[in-house]
């Protein structure tokens, strides 16, 4: 994709064309691909296909009510920190916390963070299970956003403790998303979860195969959840 097409990308995103928030990013990307060679954190190599793959896909969720209202949002399974990297680039005026169960992914994106001058994101190593469980995080943030690879009924499980009544938790997900939805009906209703809506990608513009599924935080966790580390992957709510 040419970058002459960018604005028209931001255009169709709803958001505004923030490239200064893009540069900071771009910086980003070059480190990740540069460590990318010595630890594996992504298969895209090619800088424009980064650029369409994981920087404006991680975009799609910031013209929604949700995000717009939210200050403080959490990033469960950042992997190589995403969406949350690109979203706290444009969006230097909220603050993020990005989540991993791997020390050295984590270790890898704060380093390439800093260097690109992204300052409004705090990166944490532990297992979603278990920081939820924290006093200052479980319900503690008004968005959590996940692209993570894992079935709704347990990604739910995962991010939904982290979000605030009133909240919400935006997941980043494929085609198979209506059989996840529906095997995940039971884990959103005892989480203190309701579906809201479904949105799809301006294909017109770009090919993603992301769908996003907003998910609305409507009663207190119970204390039950989440289970012990490693439970909710092996032992889904059904």
């Amino acid at each position: 994709m040419r970058e002459d097409n960018y604005g028209r990308i931001y255009e169709k995103l709803g958001i505004e064309d923030r490239r200064e928030g893009e540069e900071r990013f771009r910086i980003y990307m070059r480190e990740i691909l540069e460590k990318n060679r010595s630890i594996n954190l992504t298969a895209i190599e090619d800088e424009e296909e980064f650029m369409v793959k994981h920087f404006f896909d991680s975009l799609m969720c910031a013209s929604s009510g949700e995000f717009r209202e939210a200050d403080n949002i959490v990033d469960i399974g950042t992997g190589a920190g995403f969406p949350g990297i690109p979203l706290a680039a444009l969006f230097p005026e909220k603050n993020f916390v990005l989540i991993d169960s791997l020390r050295k992914r984590i270790d890898v994106i704060r380093e390439a963070a800093s260097g690109a001058g992204i300052k409004n994101a705090v990166f944490i190593h532990g297992r979603a299970e278990e920081l939820a469980r924290k006093k200052d995080m479980r319900e503690g943030f008004e968005l959590c956003v996940s692209r993570a690879v894992a079935p709704m009924n347990i990604l739910a499980e995962y991010c939904l403790p982290f979000v605030k009544v009133g909240g919400a938790f935006i997941a980043y997900k494929g085609p198979s998303w209506e059989g996840e939805m529906a095997e995940a009906e039971r884990a959103l209703e005892v989480l203190g979860g309701r579906f809201m809506r479904k949105e799809d990608p301006p294909r017109e513009i770009f090919p993603l195969d992301h769908k996003l599924i907003y998910i609305g935080k409507i009663k207190s966790t119970g204390s039950k959840f989440p289970r012990k580390a490693g439970t909710p992957s092996k032992n889904p709510i059904k």
